[in-house]
């Protein structure tokens, strides 16, 4: 496996500190960047777009950890996305505060969309085309409920991806993400309902977070994608 180098970290954080994220926000960049290293491996070329598996131009992910951190990658190109248009459209009534969160949100997944872009280099996907025709941007109820889906989706991912990465490097920056992504969807679900941060539908009885697989996870999140998404390479346990 290739290592990603320190200094490619450094500049990454370079840049994040030019966001002008302020530090003592309610959300904050400090825990996703605790390692030196991530490591990949390598994939097989990368085709078009269009939405199966079996579709031969459909985007290959790839295959062991590389494919699983592409896997990552790709959720975080939508959500990054899906918050720059919140930001650059703002819904009728917004107030001060939900800017303000809103928009540490939109820089913490731009900071994971550009950290997997950077750690992947070569072995990246290309850039997403996305499909939110089916939110409103207008409206407060459209955009936070979109924004609750793909947050609990997102922390299901990373939930389920983590027993599938088999260096520990990637494990650890995995385990540092998906606690910065839940944080996204607490937040997200006081913003619609007081005190529903840890509702049911998404932590059982035993209190563990809900799991998906990729497959489950890819099904949902291509109702917002219009590039397809080849996933049938990624190990499965």
């Amino acid at each position: 496996m290739e290592n990603i180098k320190k200094n490619n970290e450094d500049s990454l954080l370079e840049e994040i500190e030019l966001s002008n994220v302020s530090r003592r926000k309610f959300l904050r960049f400090s825990s996703l960047f605790g390692v030196s290293v991530i490591a990949v491996g390598s994939i097989g070329g990368l085709t078009g777009c269009d939405k199966d598996d079996d579709d031969p131009m459909a985007i290959n992910l790839g295959s062991g950890d590389t494919g699983v951190l592409n896997y990552a990658y790709a959720l975080e190109q939508l959500e990054a996305a899906f918050y720059t248009q919140v930001i650059t459209s703002q819904y009728s009534g917004i107030t001060a505060a939900e800017v303000s969160y809103l928009t540490d949100i939109r820089d913490h997944e731009i900071a994971h969309r550009e950290f997997f872009k950077t750690a992947l280099g070569a072995n990246a996907i290309p850039a997403l085309q996305v499909d939110f025709s089916t939110v409103n941007f207008g409206s407060r109820a459209s955009v936070l409920g979109t924004a609750r889906a793909f947050e609990d989706l997102g922390v299901s991912a990373y939930n389920g991806a983590g027993k599938l990465l088999t260096d520990v490097n990637n494990l650890l920056i995995a385990g540092k993400i998906v606690s910065v992504e839940a944080r996204h969807a607490a937040l997200i679900r006081e913003l619609i309902t007081p005190n529903s941060f840890g509702a049911s539908d998404v932590v059982d009885s035993n209190g563990l977070d809900v799991v998906r697989t990729p497959s489950e996870v890819l099904a949902i999140a291509g109702t917002y994608l219009k590039s397809a998404l080849n996933a049938s390479n990624l190990p499965t346990s």
